[in-house]
């Protein structure tokens, strides 16, 4: 099923159809994507027909979720408007200044020391573009439609390694074309779905649906990774600026936004530190989510390389009580898991470790269909979809 999104690191893309068919037997309507993020997931369970209520903490997911989850405007609605954005002139402003670099002979390091992100051409057309949305827009629902098109035009045009801390030394060929805006694959249906932007713990009470589907940040096992380089904050921190549009005060030779600190995680689930018992916080924060989410199902997407490990998840679901079937699956590693980022921190001895992605099928209510207690079935994401669904028939 074709979705949409920005380069992401976790993104579900791969998984959706094995999802899809995880889900369809247990008569279910209405589903909670509670870490949204790109909304991939979201959008896909709307064109499945069911309805859909999404969150995430970061704005730049408030954004997708309104324009594919709550848009009733057709795209024939918004192609003029988008036409008339892509016929802005360039202008210099804050963008350009702080983000914006010349082709230099194929370096993409300033004249202040700095690498950028995009070239001159594409931050003057985001600039120009994005004070002009301010001005256009006639709702909030319109404008988030027009700053996810401008978002993903300027995602295409990057020089970066796939997110906002670490720009590449010389130009990506890609950041030589100009960015050109483009109606989104827009998603209409009478449902009515629901989009947030609150901490998890602070909704779960307000939330009555069948299924919860849950992808919260894994954080890293590697006790040598800096605890900044996997916060989503950081990582896209840029998205979060022309969102907002704030103009915001900056730090560091990525020139990220002061508010996406290296000292506190952004998210319970980012939290690389212990209790006092000696457990990974995060670990106790699942348990909460799982124990206080008020649903038939839950779907927990978790990979192998988080802090919270596959036996201490299985841990929980014990102490919980919780019936539970499990998928693993292969999964392609992120080029970042691999990536030496200072002389402190390398990924020595981690190269060799399989990514594995498991999906976590827990029943909730005693009235759902009955499942056996840990069942694990193995599926391979590159095997036959008919494969796969033999499998899952006898999950």
């Amino acid at each position: 099923m074709e979705t949409e999104g920005i380069k992401y690191t976790g993104s579900k893309r791969e998984i959706i159809p094995t999802l899809l068919e995880l889900v369809r037997p247990l008569n279910v309507r209405t589903v909670f994507d509670g870490f949204s993020g790109t909304t991939r997931v979201a959008q896909a369970f709307k064109k499945a027909g069911y309805q859909v209520y999404a969150n995430d903490v970061a704005v730049w997911s408030k954004i997708f979720g309104d324009c594919y989850l709550l848009n009733t405007k057709p795209a024939l609605y918004y192609q003029p408007i988008i036409d008339c954005l892509n016929k802005l002139p360039g202008k210099s402003g804050w963008f350009t200044e702080h983000y914006g670099g010349e082709p230099n002979g194929g370096s993409a390091i300033h004249r202040d020391g700095k690498k950028k992100m995009w070239q001159l051409h594409n931050t003057m057309k985001l600039d120009a573009i994005r004070e002009e949305v301010d001005n256009i827009a006639k709702d909030e629902i319109e404008k988030s439609v027009l700053l996810t098109s401008l978002i993903f035009a300027m995602d295409k045009m990057d020089s970066s390694v796939g997110h906002h801390v670490s720009y590449l030394k010389q130009w990506a060929p890609r950041a030589y074309n100009t960015m050109r805006m483009v109606v989104p694959k827009l998603i209409i249906d009478n449902r009515e779905h629901r989009v947030f932007n609150k901490e998890i713990f602070d909704l779960l009470d307000d939330i009555e649906v069948d299924l919860a589907y849950y992808d919260p940040p894994y954080g890293s096992s590697n006790e040598l990774m800096p605890p900044s380089r996997v916060r989503y904050a950081s990582y896209y921190h840029i998205w979060k600026t022309v969102c907002l549009n704030d103009k915001p005060k900056l730090t560091g030779v990525a020139n990220r936004r002061e508010d996406v600190s290296d000292v506190i995680a952004g998210s319970v689930f980012e939290e690389f530190r212990k209790n006092e018992n000696g457990r990974y916080i995060v670990i106790d924060a699942l348990k909460k989510l799982i124990e206080k989410t008020r649903v038939r199902y839950i779907v927990l997407s978790y990979n192998n390389n988080g802090r919270a490990t596959f036996d201490a998840i299985t841990e929980i679901l014990r102490e919980l009580k919780m019936q539970c079937s499990i998928l693993e699956m292969d999964y392609r590693k992120n080029v970042m898991a691999t990536m030496a980022w200072t002389n402190e921190w390398l990924t020595s001895g981690h190269e060799d470790i399989k990514n594995k992605e498991f999906l976590f099928l827990i029943q909730k209510d005693k009235s759902a269909k009955p499942m056996r207690d840990f069942k694990i079935e193995k599926i391979n994401l590159r095997e036959s979809a008919t494969a796969s669904q033999q499998k899952l028939a006898l999950f």
